[in-house]
């Protein structure tokens, strides 16, 4: 009985830590300045090869009317 109840503990762990690290997902990258710093948003637009989609971090850069030198970043990574 005290693993059954390990185990079901475990699960509910796994369960609610998944559910608060849930990333929003879009179809295409949005404009440059429309994010915040450090916004993390991931983009299914096919540009990744099959299994991986794009994750893209928001910067805050001066060229698109930021106040700091802090590019987007983007890189590929599993689903």
């Amino acid at each position: 009985m005290p693993k059954r109840m390990s185990f079901i503990a475990g699960f509910l762990v796994v369960a609610v830590n998944s559910s608060v690290f849930a990333q929003t997902v879009v179809k295409e990258e949005p404009p440059m300045g429309a994010m915040q710093e450090g916004e993390v948003l991931l983009v299914d637009d096919g540009s990744c090869p099959p299994g991986k989609i794009k994750r893209v971090v928001g910067g805050n850069h001066v060229k698109v009317g930021g106040t700091k030198h802090i590019v987007r970043t983007s890189s590929c990574v599993r689903k």
